[in-house]
């Protein structure tokens, strides 16, 4: 679908030089000489190669729409993953590099959805949080409590994050999958 330029908004999937692109920031600027324009910032899906471009107000743009599927995860096989569209039932291997970091946060059974562009996948989008537990972490030095500090801890998938001092071994704790910190006590 062809939308004006001024019409791009943070993002909006474009097809830009025949390439998938994400918007990730948009200015409109206009010079106090010449015509005004939209700044854009894009990364590329595939590969993560960010882009600026500027684009003239009566300049068209190619808008994408992806289709998001509800797949389960199945498992891990070296560096392919296995879902299991929730739908159909059918069975999908992807590479693991579709997931980037958060990777260690996939669970078996974990339901994610994957963005497809013409029935090719094109990103992994896990939940925003999970449930995990600390397996290792270090005891709480007197006085330590008084003040917001934190502490290292080890999950159960192997990643290390800060947690509160009053969190120990064995407790459940809610982790966000985008940047892997702790957000609080699981209840």
């Amino acid at each position: 679908m062809k939308i004006n330029s001024n019409d791009i908004k943070v993002g909006n999937v474009l097809e830009h030089n025949s390439r998938l692109w994400v918007v990730t920031k948009t200015m409109h600027v206009q010079p106090g000489k010449g015509g005004a324009f939209m700044q854009v910032e894009m990364k590329e899906i595939k590969t993560g190669t960010k882009l600026n471009e500027r684009f003239r107000a009566a300049d068209t743009v190619e808008k994408v729409f992806l289709d998001e599927v509800a797949f389960q995860f199945l498992y891990r096989e070296g560096d392919d993953l296995h879902f299991m569209n929730q739908d159909t039932f059918e069975q999908m291997q992807l590479p693991s590099d579709l997931v980037g970091k958060g990777v260690a946060f996939l669970s078996d059974g974990m339901t994610v959805n994957i963005c497809m562009y013409e029935n090719e996948p094109i990103s992994i989008s896990l939940p925003t949080t999970v449930v995990l537990e600390v397996v290792e972490a270090e005891p709480v030095v007197k006085g330590q409590t008084a003040t917001s500090s934190y502490k290292p801890a080890t999950l159960s998938n192997g990643v290390r994050v800060m947690v509160p001092p009053h969190i120990e071994i064995g407790t459940m704790v809610v982790v966000d999958t985008t940047d892997a910190t702790y957000v609080e006590r699981a209840k």
